[in-house]
């Protein structure tokens, strides 16, 4: 059956829009696709959450939140990795993607009351990772944000982590919508044990999910219009290992030191709600490629 041009374009634009992450890096090394990352039950794995035009009846208010959508139900068969405290970890996103949003990527931790396999997240997450801009003079609604066109998260477990098993949540914030309260969530669980670590007790800065991200607040009601400006990170302050609060400095570039007239550049709204192809499988651009 031939597609339509509109049709197949709007595949395209949902496929290169939407992602998912599905595999955990140690140290440099890959391991498989959902071998440690707990795998959702989302009809098109690679929608987002959003409070407004939501997909899967899912919204971040909601109990999944955590580590999306169904995600608890592969708890059991999802393996746990053993990591030492310090290791540089990432987590990739699926099928060849990268995050083609503008917006930030965060990594939060929880600590499992007993194992990562039977552990909802339900519990308290400290941040450990941020990221925003990078690239003032880069174009605000692209290549200006640190994630643009990266296919995976980066971060480092931080060493004074206590020895335990662990949730952890990598995130990537769309806000390319948010000025209409559409922001949209791109996140997944990996389940891990630290070992070798040299604290012995947790941040209490710290969040819930859900609860922890309010409709209104000011990160998911961004602009990204009107030239470059400082991000308001969502969250508590990122955890260095060293002290019971929040005190590493994130990975971005502020904007309160470059007047948003210095950017010049367009930026080109990413909408995707006009397609009429809702009833076509999605699936990321790279898939179509022979």
């Amino acid at each position: 059956m031939k597609l339509t041009a509109l049709v197949a374009a709007c595949i395209i634009q949902y496929a290169s829009a939407h992602y998912f992450f599905d595999t955990l890096i140690i140290d440099g090394a890959e391991t498989k696709p959902l071998q440690y990352v707990r795998e959702n039950t989302r009809q098109a794995k690679y929608n987002p959450t959003k409070w407004k035009n939501i997909r899967d009846d899912m919204t971040p208010d909601m109990e999944d939140f955590r580590c999306n959508k169904g995600a608890f139900e592969s708890a059991s068969r999802t393996s746990t990795a053993e990591v030492k405290a310090g290791a540089k970890l990432g987590m990739k996103l699926a099928v060849g993607a990268t995050m083609q949003h503008p917006g930030p990527a965060l990594v939060y931790m929880s600590k499992a009351p007993t194992t990562a396999q039977a552990y909802e997240g339900d519990g308290d997450w400290f941040k450990i990772f941020e990221e925003s801009t990078c690239k003032p003079s880069g174009d605000f609604g692209r290549d200006a944000w640190c994630t643009w066109d990266k296919d995976n998260v980066s971060f480092t477990i931080p060493a004074g982590t206590p020895d335990g098993e662990y949730l952890i949540r990598a995130e990537h914030i769309g806000v390319h919508g948010a000025h209409d309260g559409q922001a949209e969530f791109y996140y997944s669980c990996a389940q891990v044990k630290v070992t070798g670590g040299t604290g012995t007790t947790l941040p209490t800065d710290t969040i819930k999910f859900p609860g922890g991200y309010k409709k209104d607040d000011p990160s998911f009601n961004f602009s990204i219009y009107g030239g470059f400006k400082e991000y308001p990170m969502p969250g508590p302050a990122v955890w260095d290992g060293t002290s019971t609060g929040g005190s590493a400095p994130s990975n971005s570039t502020s904007g309160s030191s470059v007047p948003s007239s210095e950017n010049k550049s367009t930026v080109v709204a990413h909408d995707d709600s006009n397609c009429e192809s809702k009833n076509v499988a999605r699936r990321h651009a790279r898939a179509f490629r022979q």
